[in-house]
């Protein structure tokens, strides 16, 4: 027994779907049934895992030494991506950030990574994944984000214990030529199903191998297996050639959220934890750029520290009606007509680093009496008192709409850009754009929950801060 794990768990999808059957019908040929999980013009990986990060830490006393982001498509190269997951989270200046990118398997070093360690360490992972239109990539990949804090559980430790043990894995690697991709071109290509496939089933084989051996298990141990990766063949293959009955396996999400890339072993182990009974041994078996095995046994503790939200109902929250038009426009195989506007001042170093923590952790200012304010202040509105202030972080603050408009001539990547006066639960007043809302719904009154997004991209930089969408009426009672 290693006596780490997994001490917390979130998983974000986003609010869009894209019918398959939609790739057909615009192309005369693809598409297929289902659906596929589809970031907005507005997420990113960074967003993306954001919004997988609250997940896992909503509710849990854990401050994580070191944040471990993981993607393959990172929205800068050549600056570190995890900072501002580190900045949003509000998780202060004492904690190593570093990225993991390039490919899919990265998702799994990076849990690797922290679960060597003693912890806490929040691993993020998330992924854009697409393809030329028309191509299987595009049809079968998905958009998600899943966090884990890793570690060692506190002895005695009632607030943030063990979830999910870690209780050893294996691996194996080998240089072949699978996927690929260069730098400057925007989709990967893939080499020849079989030889994939033969390259693949033996790796796996190895690593499950010294899994169990490292252990003392056998394959009539496990409960729940995970199996997913880059060679959907190879994946579908390795249970039969490993000897694992299909009551075993484990939704692979395939036909509702698509392959989620370096984000998809996370999603899928978070999709079992959301189920698993207590004493249950779970096996992740990733096939991507060689093989990865990690056992985990799940502890009495999960049920009472599971999510609010589980990777259940965000897939029934999703909304399935992204136009073709519009997924192509976002991913950049669609150029349109922009707006006869100025383009937005790019956003500046010093201004977003001095105020970094509004700006990123959305966070406001209490005046000694009380008084909310956003952003934050040094003269209290209310009692005019000076320099009377506490910060307080509102990213996690619900609050209700007290009215908004609806303008149809600003431009949007996804139109009309819907504006809301939202007062915060339990004082605080502030104005700010709704996104993954359907202004044919929102009335005041509508609840709603802010979230982390690029607002827009101007002269190379990303400009990030907070909108406001909706809340479901589920989502609210499960905060409840």
């Amino acid at each position: 027994m290693s006596g780490r794990g997994i001490l917390a768990y979130g998983a974000y999808l986003p609010h869009w779907r894209l019918r398959r059957s939609a790739i057909g019908a615009a192309l005369g040929n693809g598409g297929g049934k289902g659906t596929r999980a589809v970031a907005s013009y507005d997420e990113d990986t960074t967003s993306l895992g954001v919004e997988a990060a609250r997940a896992a830490l909503a509710g849990r006393a854990l401050a994580p030494r070191s944040v471990f982001f993981a993607t393959t498509e990172p929205a800068y190269r050549d600056k570190t991506n995890a900072t501002a997951i580190s900045a949003a989270l509000g998780l202060g200046h004492d904690v190593l950030a570093a990225d993991m990118t390039g490919a899919v398997r990265s998702g799994t070093a990076a849990l690797l990574a922290g679960l060597r360690g003693d912890g806490p360490d929040l691993v993020v992972c998330s992924d854009i994944r697409t393809g030329l239109p028309g191509s299987g990539d595009e049809r079968d990949g998905g958009d998600a984000g899943a966090a884990f804090v890793v570690g060692a559980a506190r002895p005695g430790d009632t607030a943030a214990p063990l979830l999910a043990e870690y209780l050893g894995g294996g691996s194996a690697s080998d240089e072949f030529l699978d996927r690929w991709r260069l730098p400057e071109e925007l989709s990967s290509r893939v080499w020849e199903e079989r030889f994939g496939e033969n390259a693949y089933l033996p790796m796996g084989e190895r690593a499950l191998t010294a899994a169990l051996k490292a252990t003392g298990l056998t394959t009539a141990d496990l409960d729940h297996v995970v199996v997913t990766g880059t060679h959907a063949r190879a994946v579908r293959s390795f249970p039969r050639t490993a000897g694992i009955g299909r009551e075993k396996m484990a939704d692979t999400l395939d036909a509702t959220v698509g392959n989620t890339g370096a984000a998809h072993p996370g999603l899928l182990l978070a999709s079992v934890l959301d189920d698993a009974e207590a004493d249950r041994v779970i096996a992740l078996v990733v096939l991507a750029d060689g093989a990865d095995v990690l056992l985990f046994r799940t502890t009495g503790a999960l049920a009472a520290h599971r999510p609010a939200r589980g990777v259940a109902a965000r897939i029934a929250s999703g909304h399935a009606d992204v136009p073709y038009a519009s997924f192509l426009t976002w991913r950049g195989h669609l150029d349109r007509e922009s707006p006869r506007r100025p383009e937005p001042d790019r956003a500046t170093a010093p201004p977003s680093h001095r105020l970094g923590d509004w700006k990123f952790a959305f966070t406001g200012s209490v005046c000694a009496c009380g008084t909310r304010h956003l952003p934050p202040q040094r003269v209290c509105v209310s009692c005019e008192a000076h320099d009377r202030m506490t910060d307080e972080r509102l990213a996690d603050v619900r609050g209700t709409v007290a009215t908004y408009t609806v303008d149809h001539l600003a431009f949007s990547m996804a139109p009309p850009v819907v504006l809301a006066v939202i007062d915060f639960d339990g004082g605080g007043r502030f104005t700010c754009e709704l996104t993954d809302a359907d202004p044919a719904t929102l009335e005041v009154g509508t609840r709603v929950e802010m979230t982390f997004r690029r607002l827009y991209t101007s002269g190379g930089i990303h400009n990030y801060f907070w909108k406001a969408r909706p809340v479901s009426a589920t989502a609210e009672g499960e905060q409840a």
